[in-house]
């Protein structure tokens, strides 16, 4: 006879990936890691207090760890078998909150990168673009774990003025289409300054919804926090094979 035994500390049941958002007031669209509606799979949110731009990707504030941690704890108790988040930066908590939980973690769209890197033939390089290249520490590059992190070529939107509000200075109002046009023509440009560019990475939680207009510019793979979460995802919920034979 089935039955099913309360876990302490949940509120709440079946939900695959938990989701620990940073503290901002960004509005999320649809195919942001922060709109429920991305997903074809339950998930569940959890904001962590204090870890702001300003002390996440302007000055990064190692001080939120246990913060970051505690978050995480509670996002498994609610029994989630993969815990993500809604900014690459995040990667600098990634060892602490994957030694603190028995989840798969995966808090950064950076670690996606070494598989890039190895799929990719010798020589080819990856644009990555992120939230804000000024702040880029390259650093993050050895943290996700590439063997040569020189193959990356960083570009970042800092420059694109509706895209910084509402991501970098929490302004409470985004207009997707100049945003594409932006990030389009950002990545347009750099893959045509380096024809060893053979993919593309988004690092940034809000550029999903962008994407499909990236690839049908550069026709190249367009990774990002999606496609990472859908991955692993579907590894921890594996489904029976119906066809024929």
């Amino acid at each position: 006879m089935e039955e099913f035994v309360a876990r302490p500390g949940a509120d709440s049941y079946g939900h695959a990936v938990g989701i620990i958002l940073i503290d901002s007031p960004t509005p999320f669209i649809p195919g942001d890691v922060g709109n429920a509606s991305t997903y074809k799979y339950p998930v569940l949110y959890r904001t962590v207090t204090g870890v702001t731009v300003e002390r996440l990707i302007n000055h990064f504030d190692p001080t939120n760890t246990e913060a970051v941690v505690k978050t995480a704890k509670e996002l498994a108790a609610h029994g989630v078998r993969f815990i993500t988040s809604d900014c690459g930066f995040m990667l600098k908590f990634q060892k602490a909150v994957a030694s603190s939980v028995n989840v798969t973690v995966g808090l950064s769209s950076l670690l996606q990168l070494p598989l890039i890197e190895t799929v990719l033939a010798e020589g080819d390089k990856i644009a990555v673009i992120t939230a804000n290249g000024q702040k880029f520490d390259r650093e993050l590059l050895t943290l996700a774990g590439m063997k040569n992190p020189e193959v990356a070529v960083v570009r970042g939107l800092e420059g694109c003025p509706d895209f910084k509000g509402p991501a970098l200075d929490n302004t409470l109002r985004l207009k997707p289409d100049p945003i594409r046009r932006y990030l389009t023509d950002l990545t347009q440009r750099t893959v045509a300054g380096d024809p060893a560019i053979k993919a593309v990475l988004l690092e940034c939680s809000m550029l999903p919804p962008y994407a499909t207009a990236v690839q049908r510019a550069v026709g190249l793979p367009v990774f990002d926090f999606v496609t990472m979460i859908d991955n692993f995802q579907s590894a921890a919920f594996r489904k029976d094979f119906t066809g024929f034979y």
